[in-house]
């Protein structure tokens, strides 16, 4: 993460943009990057008019694949996947576009439907892994 951290400065103003058709999963996606600025980059976060750097991701797509089923063909464990585009404005100016991906495979009961709870829980750590991807994307550029 050091190349990350040289790369974006100390201070760092996160925007997350909220997506219309999924309010809820843009909230846990926030968290898990400014998780990652605090965490990650050793790094706080702050207001847009003090920040070294910008980041600005948006919610690509969240999506369930069924990866196994019960010998009468319910499923019982998916994976998710989040993908996120975040565009950033590093602290010497340059601007930048990041494609990255993050996925969780989870259980559920067979013949059940996925429940609020796993379905956040799935999304949050699918968009943690999407988060460190981009954080890996970015360490590399720093290089």
């Amino acid at each position: 993460m050091y190349y990350s951290k040289e790369i974006l400065g100390d201070k760092i103003f996160v925007e997350v943009q909220t997506s219309l058709k999924d309010p809820e999963n843009t909230v846990l996606i926030r968290d898990a990057m400014n998780e990652a600025v605090i965490m990650k980059f050793r790094s706080r976060i702050s207001l847009k008019k003090d920040a070294d750097s910008i980041i600005v991701m948006r919610l690509k797509r969240v999506s369930f694949l069924p990866i196994q089923y019960d010998k009468n063909g319910y499923v019982i464990a998916y994976k998710t996947f989040v993908e996120l585009l975040t565009t950033y404005r590093d602290k010497n100016g340059k601007s930048g576009k990041i494609f990255s991906k993050g996925d969780y495979d989870f259980a559920i009961e067979s013949n059940s439907v996925i429940s609020d709870t796993k379905r956040f829980e799935a999304i949050k750590n699918a968009s943690y892994k999407a988060v460190d991807e981009f954080i890996s994307k970015l360490s590399i550029k720093g290089i």
